[in-house]
């Protein structure tokens, strides 16, 4: 994942604004419905699966996925290389499960981590895997996930899907998100480069403190893999998988030239 962050804070009172970036993160993406999300994915898993109690999770943010899978009853495991995402999501752990041991996390790179433990259910969403930019990433992501799995057991995940960015062409979005401490406005401009398969999103986000009026500016670049049917169905094969489903992203509705969420479900060897 080869995202680069620009912070541009000309004082220090501005430099507070960015104290808590997994708060930053949790705003900004506060109008997502984690809540469906989740009970789609716990859908997936009975289709494929309904065995399936224990998941681990690639990427695993802030743990709000996780903790709601965990309220449907199964064992959740995240892994996640931000320490400030982990200690949010480990907060969230203490306060949700009520420390039962059905969720727990662990900082790692999903490239290379390795617990030593199976498990029924692999996931990775919110386009993780879409930020694995190399083949040798990808692979090594897929090679995670089977390591983990129990024989038979479901990898689910979620890709932005190659004909849709190809027809539709990614466009600037601005986002702005505000509770009753921060403002923050975010315009995003892509990049597309369609011999790599990629996009660059090249986000500049401004942060204002309500109570300060402190603002600072903070800038990033998220490089975005862009995937294929036949693609995914070639790593699968290489890592020890076969694909059995592809359906658009929380609809289930066939992919097309207009899908731009992909869920793939893979079963291990």
């Amino acid at each position: 994942m080869k995202n680069q962050k620009k912070f541009i804070l000309p004082s220090q009172s501005e430099s507070s604004v960015f104290a808590d970036y997994a708060r930053y993160y949790d705003l900004l993406y506060r109008d997502k419905d984690y809540a469906a999300e989740a009970e789609y994915v716990a859908g997936l898993i009975r289709n494929f699966h309904p065995s399936a109690r224990a998941i681990l999770e690639l990427g695993s943010g802030t743990g709000i996925h996780a903790s709601l899978l965990a309220e449907k009853g199964f064992t959740v495991h995240g892994i996640e290389r931000s320490p400030e995402m982990l200690a949010r999501s480990q907060a969230l752990a203490e306060n949700r499960a009520a420390g039962d041991g059905r969720l727990t996390f662990t900082e790692g790179d999903i490239r290379n981590i390795r617990l030593n433990k199976r498990f029924d259910v692999v996931i990775a969403l919110f386009h993780v895997i879409s930020y694995q930019t190399t083949n040798e990433d990808v692979t090594a992501a897929f090679e995670t996930a089977r390591q983990h799995l129990n024989p038979g057991g479901v990898f689910i995940f979620d890709v932005w899907y190659g004909p849709a960015v190809l027809t539709e062409c990614p466009a600037v979005r601005i986002k702005r998100m505000v509770d009753n401490q921060t403002e923050i406005t975010r315009l995003a401009e892509p990049i597309l480069h369609p011999n790599e398969n990629s996009v660059d999103v090249n986000y500049h986000v401004f942060v204002r403190d309500r109570g300060t009026q402190a603002v600072a500016e903070l800038k990033e670049t998220h490089a975005m893999r862009y995937f294929f049917k036949p693609e995914i169905e070639n790593v699968a094969v290489q890592t020890g998988f076969q694909t059995l489903h592809a359906e658009e992203w929380r609809t289930g509705a066939q992919i097309g030239p207009g899908t731009w969420g992909v869920s793939f479900i893979l079963r291990a060897g």
